[in-house]
C-alpha cells in the first residue's frame, strides 16, 4: 500500500474552513431517508432473498437500560434503577430472536455479534446467559472463538466475575466507556467513574483473554481543556488499549433532553476544542496508534488497522468493521438492520415494540430499499471513508459506468478540495491526502445525492 495511507496531518485553518454539519455515514442512504413505506413485509422479503447468497450474519442487540443518565448522551435509552424492568424487554427479545431466526437459513454462520445500548451489563448474569442460549437456539453461532463477538461495558456496572462470564458466553471483544478521567468533567456530565473501576474492568478483560479492548473518550465536554484532557490521555496510554474511539461531543439540547442539564457556558470554546483534538491526534499517533478515520485509532497490529492496509475495512452502524460480507440483523427496540440492498429499523418506543412482538410480528416500522444509484454511491462512500482512496476503474467495472461521466458534478466539486490539499484527483483514482483525512465526511458528502437535493437536514458538525 502507499506509504501515506496511515498518516494524518492536522491543519487548523483548513478544518475551520470546512467545519460544517454532515452525516457520519454509518449507512448510505442515511437514516434521514428511512420511511414507513418500508415495513415488516418488505424486510421479510429481503431476508428470505438473502439466503440465496448464503452470506454470514451479523447480529446487533439493543439493550436500552441505564442505571443513571449521562448528560451528554444522545442514545435511545431507558434510565431506571429498577432492574426488574429488563425482564419484560428480554422476554420480547427472545421472541424476536425466534421470529428473525425463522427467516434465515441455519447454515449461515454468525461471524459478528454485538450487544449495545444503553448499558448491556445492566441485565443480570442469569439474563445474560439466557439471552446467549436463546441466540444459539435461533442462529448458528461460532463455537471456535473465531467470530467477532463484542459488548459495550460500563466499568461502574461490572464486577470481575461478570467479565469472566461474558468471556465464557463467547464474547471476545469489549469496548469500555471512559469519556474523561477529570473529576470536574465527570461531575458536570453526571458520570462519576474512578480510574480504579476502569482499570479493574480492563485488567479483568485482559486476564480472561479478550482479543481486543477499546476505550471510548469524548472531547468537547464541560470544563475540558488541553491540560486536563492531556492528563487523561497520559493515563490512557499507560493502559495501552488496542483501540480508541475519541468522539466529538455535539451539543444539541433541542434534540436530546439530557443535554439540557449541561450548561453551554461551561463547554470549551471552539478553538480550545480544536486544540484538544490536535493534541489527541499528536499524542496517539506519537504513541504508535494508527488513525483509522472518523474518531477511531488502533494499534498497527489491531484487526482494524490490518483490514485498512489490506483494503477490506468496512463501515456500518457499529462503526468500522472487518465484516463487509455480512447481512446485519437488528434486534431490540430502535435497532437497525441491513439485509441485501435494504435498511430496516425497529420501533423505538418500548410499549409499541412490545405490542408488535406480542402479536407475533416483526417490529420493523421503517426502512429504505436501495436504488441502483444508492448502491453505487454507498460503494464509493465506503471506499473513501474506510480506505482514503478510490480506484475509479474498479468502481466503473463493478457498476458498468463511465466513472468521470457519471460523477461529473462531484468531480467538479472535488476540484476545490484538491486545490485545498485535501485530496488528489487523477485519471484512475481519488486519493485522500493526510490533511484531508480529518475532513473525510466533507469529501463523502460530495457524493451524497440526498444531501445535495435537500439542504435542511440536521446533522452534527464534522469536527
Amino acid at each position: 500500500m502507499n506509504s501515506n495511507n496511515q498518516q494524518i496531518v492536522f491543519d487548523p485553518e483548513l478544518i475551520k474552513r470546512y467545519d460544517k454539519s454532515g452525516p457520519r455515514y454509518t449507512s448510505y442512504p442515511t437514516a434521514v431517508q428511512f420511511h414507513d413505506g418500508f415495513g415488516a413485509a418488505e424486510y421479510r422479503r429481503y431476508a428470505q432473498e438473502s439466503n440465496a447468497g448464503g452470506n454470514p450474519l451479523s447480529l446487533y442487540f439493543h439493550i436500552p437500560f441505564c442505571d443513571t443518565v449521562c448528560f451528554y448522551c444522545g442514545c435511545n435509552k431507558v434510565v431506571t434503577k429498577d432492574r426488574s424492568r429488563a425482564a419484560p424487554y428480554l422476554q420480547r427479545l427472545h421472541r424476536e430472536l425466534e421470529l428473525q431466526g425463522e427467516l434465515f437459513d441455519r447454515n449461515r454462520t454468525v461471524d459478528q455479534l454485538h450487544w449495545g445500548g444503553g448499558t448491556p451489563t445492566f441485565i443480570s448474569h442469569d439474563e445474560m446467559s439466557a439471552l446467549m442460549t436463546k441466540t444459539r437456539e435461533c442462529f448458528n453461532l461460532r463455537d471456535d472463538d473465531s467470530g467477532e463477538y463484542s459488548i459495550e461495558i460500563d466499568p461502574r456496572e461490572v464486577k470481575v466475575d461478570t467479565i469472566a462470564l461474558l468471556r465464557k458466553l463467547g464474547f471476545n471483544r469489549m469496548s469500555l466507556g471512559v469519556q474523561d478521567f477529570e473529576p470536574r468533567v465527570q461531575k458536570a456530565v453526571n458520570r462519576i467513574q474512578s480510574e480504579q473501576e476502569t482499570m479493574a474492568a480492563l485488567e479483568a478483560a485482559r486476564r480472561e483473554g479478550f482479543k481486543s479492548i477499546s476505550l471510548d473518550l469524548i472531547y468537547g465536554l464541560p470544563f475540558q481543556s488541553v491540560e486536563t484532557f492531556s492528563a487523561t490521555l497520559d493515563k490512557i496510554l499507560e493502559i495501552s488499549p488496542d483501540r480508541l474511539s475519541v468522539f466529538n461531543y455535539a451539543h444539541l439540547p433541542e434534540l436530546f433532553k439530557p443535554q439540557r442539564r449541561i450548561n453551554a457556558e461551561e463547554l470549551p470554546a471552539p478553538q480550545e476544542k480544536l486544540n484538544i483534538l490536535q493534541l489527541t491526534i499528536e499524542k496517539l499517533t506519537g504513541a504508535g496508534y494508527v488513525y483509522i478515520g472518523m474518531d477511531h485509532f488502533a494499534k498497527p497490529d489491531d484487526e482494524l488497522a490490518v483490514a485498512q492496509r489490506s483494503g477490506t475495512l468496512y463501515r456500518n452502524f457499529q462503526g468500522y468493521s472487518t465484516h463487509a460480507d455480512c447481512d446485519l440483523v437488528g434486534l431490540g427496540s430502535t435497532s437497525i438492520g441491513q439485509v441485501g440492498h435494504s435498511y430496516a429499523q425497529n420501533l423505538k418506543e418500548l410499549e409499541e415494540y412490545y405490542q408488535r412482538i406480542d402479536a407475533g410480528e416483526l417490529a420493523v416500522f421503517r426502512g429504505v430499499e436501495l436504488s441502483a444509484d444508492d448502491v453505487l454511491r454507498r460503494a464509493v462512500i465506503t471506499d473513501l471513508i474506510c480506505h482514503f482512496h478510490l480506484e475509479k476503474a474498479k468502481v466503473a467495472q463493478q457498476f458498468d459506468i463511465d466513472f468521470d461521466g457519471y460523477f461529473a458534478t462531484e468531480i467538479e466539486a472535488l476540484a476545490g478540495m484538491e486545490a485545498d490539499g485535501l485530496l488528489t484527483l487523477s485519471a484512475d483514482r481519488i486519493q485522500v491526502e493526510p490533511r484531508g483525512k480529518l475532513l473525510i465526511r466533507n469529501i463523502c458528502m460530495t457524493f451524497d445525492r440526498y444531501l445535495r437535493e435537500k439542504a435542511n437536514q440536521r446533522f452534527s458538525k464534522v469536527i
